[in-house]
């Protein structure tokens, strides 16, 4: 029978459970007051649960304060109802102590500094196997930093000032700034400062559960080169990202709630962080809510909307692909996720990696901030010995239901001349969008904005209120009804340079004769079975409009 870890906690040493060993921290002298550090002690069990060949590192309630908690093999720890794993201000500049330093890291200008270093964090662990962290309680990362400042104000305290341009683009703490403008003094941060609440690197065989995490810092977890990796039933409120999935293989993110207003929710990435380019594949994420309400409002049950974005454009907390993706993605399912308040799906491939065999499916979406779907191939290319661009192919999404979308962008999907996506397929989708585009936005002429960051709001507001697909090749379009809330004097669709179109069983509202299709460039498309649109057969035009 299985028996809780804290029957018999006050005893010395390891305690079994089940044959288990497991031990409580207060054995090793955590006060679980608040106030005390408490890191030597948590890191004392850790050290005598490995010397005993593995256990569980067992955390009563309480609140521990403690910096770097050093994760090793074969071990576990336990977070209790009402325990908390407390994140400690970080000492003051140039004094001794605090949270372990960054290590260095030959590669650390193809990505940000928070990226590229994983000791700086409240828990971290590297090659190792067989881990877990586990239980109710919740990991409060107080004291850590989202990237500029020693630590990053609490809701409802002053936010920290934006960096200037002038500093982003100084020297960070004396280190020249690289080609791609990192490392910078936007984030960079000195030894004794921490801006992870999870930090792991070439670890396996990891299992994530159960707990919570309130003011993670720049990443709330970290995972890079992480490989048969589980989170399930997490609940995340953080001031950056929630979950960055970076370089790994065979995860499951199944059941976690993740509300991040000034960053991505959940983010597979496939950065250089390791030294070379390495997919992010064999991932499936399901049964999972990301939202951008104000930071503290979903644990505390308000869901209040009102959020600080210390980036400005409104909230994000959504699922994306990339910016980093020099290793690409490969072999990846969504299905079942509900999107609330925030930014819709982002595929993005800018860094030279293949981004492909993507299905997502079974998606709601309210009150979404920009395009609900964007799907971009770019050309940053931020990697060593000049990459060439990558591809996006075979892109399969359906069954999607949003309501409440900005009028912004549309649909859009976008890649860059002489590089086109590949094989993308939409179908059974019903979107509702806010409306009232003018013809005035009907006529912009849209910049490619290739070696730029990818995000919708980069390209401004586009000419097509429901869909905007440049250099694609291959997009089969069925079982599409797309509305708006009042008038958009836009068309629905604009096509410019795609190749083999097929679109069927659409409904668009038209207003005032405005075309419902610009093309522009295109061979072999067809529309046909839509309402109020005819059906179309071409095979190559330069340009028209119906």
């Amino acid at each position: 029978m299985w028996v809780h870890p804290a029957v018999n906690a006050a005893n010395a040493g390891a305690q079994a459970t089940a044959g288990v060993p497991a031990f409580n921290v207060r054995t090793f002298g955590a006060t679980g007051d608040g106030k005390t550090l408490d890191t030597d002690a948590i890191n004392k069990a850790i050290d005598a649960a490995v010397a005993a060949g593995g256990g569980t590192v067992y955390f009563p309630a309480g609140t521990y304060a403690c910096y770097s908690v050093h994760l090793k093999s074969n071990l576990a720890l336990y977070l209790d109802h009402g325990a908390t794993l407390l994140a400690a201000d970080p000492p003051r500049e140039g004094a001794p102590g605090g949270y372990d330093a960054p290590e260095p890291n030959p590669w650390d200008e193809y990505q940000d500094f928070g990226h590229s270093h994983w000791h700086n964090s409240l828990i971290w662990g590297e090659n190792l196997e067989n881990i877990s962290i586990l239980g109710p309680g919740r990991i409060f990362g107080e004291g850590l930093s989202i990237g500029w400042g020693r630590k990053d104000p609490l809701p409802g305290e002053p936010p920290l000032p934006r960096p200037s341009a002038e500093l982003t683009n100084a020297p960070a703490n004396g280190v020249p700034i690289g080609p791609f403008g990192y490392p910078n003094a936007r984030d960079t941060l000195l030894a004794g400062v921490g801006n992870k609440a999870i930090a792991l690197k070439n670890c396996r065989n990891v299992i994530l559960r159960d707990f919570t995490i309130f003011h993670g810092g720049h990443f709330a977890i970290l995972a890079t080169g992480v490989d048969n990796f589980t989170l399930d039933n997490l609940k995340i409120d953080t001031n950056r990202d929630g979950i960055d999935i970076d370089c790994c293989k065979n995860v499951r993110v199944s059941n976690c709630t993740v509300n991040s207003p000034a960053d991505d929710g959940i983010c597979p990435k496939s950065s250089y962080a390791l030294g070379y380019a390495r997919a992010t594949e064999n991932v499936t994420i399901m049964n999972c809510q990301v939202s951008g309400y104000e930071e503290g409002s979903l644990l505390d049950g308000t869901y209040r909307r009102k959020a600080r974005d210390p980036f400005g454009g409104g909230p994000t907390g959504r699922i994306k692909f990339g910016t980093e993706a020099n290793g690409g993605f490969k072999n990846i399912t969504i299905a079942n996720c509900v999107f609330d308040y925030c930014r819709g799906i982002a595929l993005e491939e800018v860094d030279g990696g293949s981004l492909e065999d993507v299905s997502i499916n079974n998606i709601t979406m309210r009150d979404i901030v920009n395009a609900p779907i964007f799907i971009r191939l770019g050309a940053r290319l931020r990697g060593p010995d000049n990459p060439s661009v990558g591809v996006v192919r075979r892109i399969n999404i359906s069954n999607l239901i949003a309501y409440n979308v900005a009028p912004d962008h549309g649909i859009l999907i976008s890649g860059i001349p002489d590089h086109p996506i590949e094989d993308v397929s939409l179908s059974n989708i019903d979107i509702l969008y806010q409306g009232g585009g003018t013809t005035k936005q009907a006529d912009r002429n849209v910049p490619e904005d290739e070696n730029d960051y990818p995000e919708p709001s980069r390209f401004g507001t586009m000419p097509s209120w429901g869909m905007f697909v440049r250099h694609v090749k291959g997009l089969e379009v069925s079982n599409v009804e797309l509305g708006v809330m009042k008038p958009d004097l836009r068309p629905a669709f604009v096509l410019d340079d795609v190749k083999r179109a097929e679109f069927r069983f659409l409904k668009v509202p038209r207003y005032q004769n405005i075309s419902a299709f610009v093309l522009n460039h295109i061979e072999d498309f067809a529309v046909h079975q839509s309402y109020p649109v005819p059906d179309v057969r071409l095979d190559q035009i330069e340009k028209t409009s119906f």
